[in-house]
C-alpha cells in the first residue's frame, strides 16, 4: 500500500463511527463504542436511600461502586418492570462510570459519521440535549445518545451526594 493509499484508507476509517445499538421502550438507540466500557447482564442494583427516581441504585463493577440510572425513566418513557433480557451498559461519563439500564443490546454498527443528522426540531429542551443525532436506516431511525449529557451537573452532584450518604449508612 502506498502512502497515499494508506492516508485515503485512514481518512475513510475516520469517517466511520462504531455505535453500540440497544433498545429502550421499543425504540432503537445507540451510543459511541468508545464510551461504552462494558455490557453486563442486568442485576438489580443496591438501592440508595433518598435518591432521585432515575437513580436506581449502585452496583459493584471491577471493584468500583457504579451508580445505575434507569434510561427508560430518564428519557420519559412509561415505567415497566425490567425485562428478562435487560442489560446494564457501563459508560464512561464526565465524572466516572455510570450504569445505564436498557431493555436489550443488539450489536455494534459502523456508520458513516456524515450519516448522523442533527436532532430534528421536534426534540426540545433537555430531550434535545440528550441526543447527538439521528441515523436513518430505511424507514427506521436510530437515535444516537449524547451520553455525557444524560445528567446535568446538578444531577451528577445529587447522585454523588446520595451515593455518599448511602455508603455512610451502610
Amino acid at each position: 500500500m502506498t502512502g497515499a493509499e494508506a492516508t485515503a484508507s485512514a481518512t475513510k476509517t475516520e469517517r466511520k463511527r462504531q455505535l453500540v445499538t440497544f433498545e429502550v421502550a421499543g425504540e432503537r438507540f445507540a451510543a459511541d463504542i468508545f464510551v461504552v466500557e462494558r455490557v453486563l447482564r442486568y442485576t438489580p442494583p443496591r438501592t440508595v436511600p433518598n435518591a432521585a427516581g432515575w437513580l436506581r441504585g449502585v452496583i459493584d463493577h471491577a471493584g468500583t461502586v457504579v451508580p445505575v440510572i434507569d434510561l427508560r425513566e430518564r428519557l420519559g418513557f412509561d415505567l415497566e418492570p425490567v425485562p428478562a433480557g435487560a442489560r446494564t451498559l457501563v459508560i464512561e461519563g464526565p465524572d466516572g462510570r455510570v450504569g445505564v439500564i436498557v431493555d436489550a443490546v443488539h450489536a455494534v454498527r459502523a456508520v458513516d459519521a456524515t450519516a448522523i443528522e442533527a436532532p430534528p426540531p421536534i426534540y426540545r429542551g433537555l430531550a434535545k440535549d440528550y441526543l447527538e443525532g439521528i441515523v436513518r436506516e430505511g424507514d427506521a431511525l436510530l437515535v444516537v445518545l449524547a451520553t455525557a449529557k444524560l445528567l446535568t451537573s446538578t444531577e451528577r452532584l445529587e447522585m454523588a451526594r446520595a451515593i455518599a450518604q448511602g455508603a455512610a449508612h451502610g
